[in-house]
């Protein structure tokens, strides 16, 4: 009787859970950023044990590893001609190439044929493209969708295993509201994807405990997918998402264009510590403190990130919201063959 009943509510959960497709294609990438060093450290890595596995005859989950932008890495610099984390949209993807097209265009679209192409059918399961941030963020999830169940998961089995293995490091879901055909960055290419963001770190240096948040959080995205795939159901769970809003510029000179005011000291490596209007925000070089005049508290992150200096951000600025995630399982054989038909029938309609 009581296997009965345990059998019974074995049947509730499954029937309860949304199905989502096998996760069959991962990548894992590192360098998109080539002075980003955690990820590219972590992919030479990781090639090596992959190297030492086959050797052994062993098999674990099938994942391609990526060194997005070799030329970057060998020079250790952010980029070589333009940023390669800001040239896979649609339109750059798809564009005209000529002997003048920049280095990094030309690579964005031999990596959306490795690795997609973006928004088909043969895109790769999920990317975890991988950087580090000068700012005080911890370890971030940066998306282009609040409601991509896959990611969210990820995302919260991440969050309860280093609450407890790596208390100091802490971890939020950051949601760039963009469409798919404008989303920029390489993770977009996949069919799901996201950037894991990791600081403080400079450019050009790698902090072991940074470099190890970052492997722990992508030894464990492999881990929950390897449960997935095997039938694990995931219960429903709630997560804070911090939605950008706006980005923020230093104040300049309004002749030359200089900065003539660094981040507050009040404001500086406090990531996600909520802003008031009235908050001191910016310093000048001559003392004055300027305060931020927005109509709502919002919260900063990216505060005074050394990359974004050539992108006249100081900081961003983003509204929290909790969101309900429904419990998730793969699908069944039955539910996948009859995908293309319910497809089908929709069209037809």
């Amino acid at each position: 009787m009581v296997l009965g009943v345990a059998a019974k509510m074995s049947q509730m959960e499954v029937d309860k859970a949304v199905g989502l497709p096998r996760l069959s294609r991962v990548a894992v990438c590192g360098g998109t950023h080539g002075n980003e060093l955690s990820g590219v450290y972590l992919v030479r890595e990781l090639l090596k044990e992959e190297k030492e596995e086959e050797e052994k005859e062993q098999k674990p989950l099938s994942v391609m590893l990526v060194l997005s932008n070799p030329w970057a890495v060998q020079q250790c610099r952010r980029y070589i001609s333009t940023d390669l984390n800001r040239c896979f949209t649609h339109a750059m993807l798809n564009g005209p190439a000529s002997d003048t097209t920049p280095y990094e265009l030309l690579r964005s679209r031999q990596l959306n044929a490795l690795l997609g192409p973006k928004g088909s059918p043969e895109a790769v399961d999920l990317i975890c493209d991988l950087h580090n941030t000068t700012a005080n963020m911890g370890l971030c999830f940066i998306t282009y969708s609040d409601h991509d169940w896959i990611c969210l998961h990820i995302f919260k089995y991440l969050q309860a295993r280093t609450e407890r293995q790596m208390p100091d490091i802490p971890m939020r879901y950051i949601h760039f509201d963009v469409s798919n055909k404008e989303s920029y960055s390489l993770d977009s290419v996949g069919k799901h994807g996201f950037a894991m963001e990791i600081g403080p770190q400079p450019h050009g240096v790698v902090r072991s405990n940074i470099y190890t948040a970052m492997k722990s959080g992508v030894q464990h995205m492999l881990d929950w997918v390897r449960l997935f795939n095997s039938g694990t159901i995931f219960d429903g769970e709630y997560v804070d998402v911090f939605t950008m809003v706006k980005h923020i510029d230093y104040p300049r000179d309004r002749e030359t264009g200089n900065i003539i005011a660094a981040v507050h000291p009040r404001l500086q490596d406090r990531d996600f510590c909520l802003l008031h209007p009235e908050d001191p925000l910016f310093q000048t070089f001559s003392g004055e403190t300027l305060k931020y005049k927005g109509k709502e508290p919002l919260y900063p992150f990216f505060v005074n990130e050394c990359a974004y200096y050539e992108k006249s951000i100081a900081l961003s600025l983003a509204r929290k919201r909790c969101v309900m995630v429904p419990p998730i399982r793969v699908q069944t054989d039955e539910e996948r063959q009859a995908q293309p038909q319910e497809l089908a029938s929709e069209e037809e309609e």
